[in-house]
């Protein structure tokens, strides 16, 4: 818990911030502006993961990109090891306009060279002489902010060490991104949502509220149990509640929970459970099962305004866990998800919410029907679709139509795109980051600045140690997405060896 002081010193950094928005954005007229970039991810993750983390740092290269396109802008980008240098050409050669001497002073590295575990920002805290050194880079805090991946306590002191504001929700609003607090909200706004029960902890709880939507839901055949403070799917679980008649058959089904993540334990899992709280709710199904997302921005004077649709790429053993998405979502239910989006974003701007998150919808059809939308969380922070969107909105520099759901790209054409960051394989891990780079060069997996369409790499720095990488494959229709997704995929694989 931050202390009663540095909390009023954020919120008054916060204040000044909402002054001086209008004219700190993207699109504003040339001015010294700094920003602060510091991708923490201060979400618990399973140990599996945690030798991808600081390559996860690095995704927001393609937000340096869009902040560079204002002349005057600078950017310090921190992140946990060094940057490789071939890694900041690579992002830099997407744009070529930007290779310049003055895009390179612009663009400032700062590295604590902590690659161990723990989040970015508490590593940063723990370093006072580096904070100073940032506190050196910005030209005037009244011109600056930092961006985070998501906003705790420990961005919050942070921002007020750095005597500058922080885009992102203030942390005493964080239970509006929980599981829990997501369906509390669903419900004030009026969105629909599955049947379901909140501030569950233990297999008790778990039980008790399985009944509970029979009682609404009789023929339920199963629920999602879900970690309130969890991501991508993996603090998810599924109970098969058919056959299941009395209070011990279900409770056995319960400590049977099938969870997504196949590293996991059910022992962990309701371990976190216990610790972080959670949701039980009905498990919705039909012929035909998708799940969509609708990115949102909140700017400090609170407008919001939706940003994009996905329709997410999932897998995993239960079929919960994020792989990645698609750009845009099927124009079947895309504007309707969006004008919920809207109805919940303009609830938590009321609230205090500010910057970008994600909203996730489950649409489900029987033949003949219409799709039926359902809400099922709010993401608080940037997630899984922010950085491909900051990607195609960096080389493309187009807008979204939320009505039309349409992404047209500055050469006046629509944009799609596939993206992961499970682009993975065993064998990857024979390949070091300079080889995936040579290989992108010589197997032409390049960007074409003419036409806005080609292949942008992240995550590149994680392929020798964890044998993954991610890709956004960007063109002029989604069925051309999704082949130059695959023939990546494919020469990766000839590269390799697998």
């Amino acid at each position: 818990m931050s202390d009663p002081a540095t909390v009023a010193r954020f919120r008054e950094l916060q204040r000044k911030f909402s002054d001086l928005w209008p004219t700190l954005t993207m699109r504003a007229q040339p001015l010294p502006r700094t920003v602060v970039i510091v991708h923490s991810i201060n979400i618990e993750l399973p140990p599996h993961l945690l030798p991808v983390v600081s390559a996860y740092e690095e995704r927001y290269l393609a937000l340096v990109l869009l902040l560079l396109r204002q002349p005057t802008g600078r950017v310090i980008h921190v992140t946990s090891q060094p940057l490789l240098p071939q890694l900041a050409q690579y992002y830099f050669g997407l744009m070529p306009k930007l290779i310049r001497p003055s895009s390179w002073d612009r663009f400032v590295p700062v590295s604590v060279s902590d690659g161990g575990p723990g989040p970015l920002t508490r590593k940063l805290l723990d370093r006072p002489l580096t904070i100073e050194r940032i506190r050196g880079l910005i030209p005037d805090p009244d011109w600056a902010y930092i961006v985070p991946f998501s906003v705790g306590p420990a961005e919050r002191e942070l921002a007020v060490r750095l005597g500058v504001p922080i885009y992102g929700t203030d942390p005493d609003l964080a239970w509006m991104g929980t599981k829990s607090g997501s369906r509390r909200l669903f419900a004030d706004a009026g969105v629909p949502h599955p049947a379901g029960i909140e501030d569950v902890s233990t297999i008790d709880d778990v039980v008790d509220a399985i009944a509970r939507i029979r009682e609404e839901r009789p023929d339920a055949a199963a629920v999602m149990v879900k970690v309130n403070e969890a991501a991508g799917g993996i603090g998810n679980g599924v109970v098969d509640l058919r056959g299941a008649g009395d209070r011990a058959a279900v409770e056995k089904r319960v400590q049977a929970v099938a969870l997504d993540d196949p590293d996991g334990s059910r022992e962990a899992f309701f371990d976190q459970l216990g610790r972080m709280g959670g949701i039980v709710e009905e498990r919705l199904d039909g012929r035909e099962v998708a799940s969509p997302s609708v990115q949102i921005r909140i700017s400090p004077d609170g407008v919001a305004e939706v940003l994009s649709t996905h329709d997410q790429i999932l897998g995993g053993q239960t079929g919960q866990m994020f792989l990645g998405a698609r750009l845009p979502a099927d124009p079947g239910y895309a504007s309707e998800i969006a004008r919920h989006a809207m109805t919940i974003a303009e609830r938590l701007s009321r609230e205090g919410a500010l910057g970008r998150f994600g909203i996730d919808f489950l649409c489900t059809r029987d033949r003949g029907k219409a799709w039926a939308v359902n809400a099922i969380e709010i993401n608080l922070r940037n997630g899984g679709t922010t950085h491909p969107f900051l990607t195609l909105s960096a080389l493309c520099d187009g807008t979204y139509d939320a009505e039309t759901a349409t992404f047209v790209g500055s050469d006046g054409a629509p944009k799609f795109y596939v993206a992961t960051d499970h682009l993975e394989s065993e064998n990857y891990k024979r390949l070091t980051p300079d080889d995936v780079l040579d290989t992108i060069e010589e197997r032409e997996l390049g960007w074409n600045t003419e036409t806005c369409t080609g292949y942008a790499f992240h995550l590149i720095s994680a392929v020798a140690v964890a044998g993954r990488l991610g890709l956004t494959a960007i063109a002029n229709s989604p069925t051309e997405a999704q082949r130059m997704h695959d023939h990546a995929k494919e020469v990766l694989d000839q590269v390799s060896g697998a």
